[in-house]
């Protein structure tokens, strides 16, 4: 006599579930890869005339010579919207934002 309830193997909607499920935990696994501006407890300065930025601990006002960036426009991870945006950019004495001279 055949049993109904014989163990099967796993059908391809069920194995599709589980590498979708996998491919969703690897993509948004990988925003954590990215390389953050600053450390955790810090937050990213704009060189005022020039290119360059740094990196100011929570509390602390820029130093000399650097301005917080503009409100909306403040990277968070190497390569992203704002970081590419200020490679060609700075603020100028006045806060006003500035092209870069090109490099030749």
């Amino acid at each position: 006599m055949r049993t109904a309830n014989r163990l099967r193997p796993p059908s391809r909607t069920a194995l599709g579930l589980a590498l979708a499920g996998v491919t969703v935990a690897l993509l948004t696994g990988a925003c954590s890869l990215q390389q953050a501006t600053c450390g955790g407890d810090e937050y990213p300065v704009l060189a005022v005339g020039s290119a360059g930025s740094a990196c100011v601990p929570d509390g602390e006002e820029p130093p000399k010579g650097y301005a917080r960036y503009p409100e909306g426009k403040v990277p968070e991870h190497e390569g992203d919207k704002w970081d590419t945006y200020w490679n060609t950019r700075t603020l100028d004495a006045k806060g006003e934002t500035v092209e870069l001279p090109d490099e030749n």
